[in-house]
């Protein structure tokens, strides 16, 4: 239990990505993190763009960064809506300054360059926002998974295992 008192912070809405919502959340309750997964509303069951329901188990605005120890962004098309909430960009800007991990996978980058934390940061996406992430300041690689200071990004749903080995390894540090 690697991350036994840790809590983590997740955002949800609509056309999430399923395993990149999924996996992590099971994967760090398994090491004994608090998960807590943050969608517009509280007790709003979610479907994801390949049909897998979740109930979101807080509202976005009620949340604090300073509650948290990491943020994981799951990609689909949901971070393209979340975006556009100030509340999102806020957390995120908060526990990236506090110099706590910001997770991101696939379209999940979106949130990060939102919240203008990307100059500056070597990072991986899907390639369909790769060009988002340069214009943003970030440098892109094409690899399963990224590590640069208190960021960590994968592209896609088969670089799951390796982007929760890199959340655990940098969370038990």
């Amino acid at each position: 239990m690697k991350l036994k008192g840790q809590k983590v912070l997740m955002f949800v809405d609509h056309i999430f990505e399923d395993m990149e919502l999924l996996y992590p959340y099971y994967r760090l309750i398994e090491e004994g993190a608090e998960v807590v997964v943050a969608g517009p509303e509280a007790g709003i069951v979610y479907t994801g763009k390949n049909g897998y329901p979740f109930k979101s188990t807080a509202a976005i605005a009620d949340q604090q960064a300073r509650d948290f120890d990491l943020l994981i962004v799951a990609g689909g098309f949901a971070p393209d809506k979340l975006r556009r909430d100030p509340k999102v960009l806020e957390l995120t800007r908060e526990m990236h300054e506090a110099g706590k991990i910001v997770a991101h996978i696939c379209h999940g980058g979106w949130i990060p360059i939102s919240a203008g934390i990307m100059k500056g940061f070597t990072c991986t996406s899907t390639p369909g926002i790769k060009d988002d992430l340069i214009n943003a300041g970030a440098t892109w690689v094409d690899k399963e998974v990224v590590v640069d200071r208190n960021q960590i990004s994968a592209r896609k749903p088969d670089d799951l295992p390796a982007f929760c080995r890199a959340i655990i390894a940098q969370a038990a540090k």
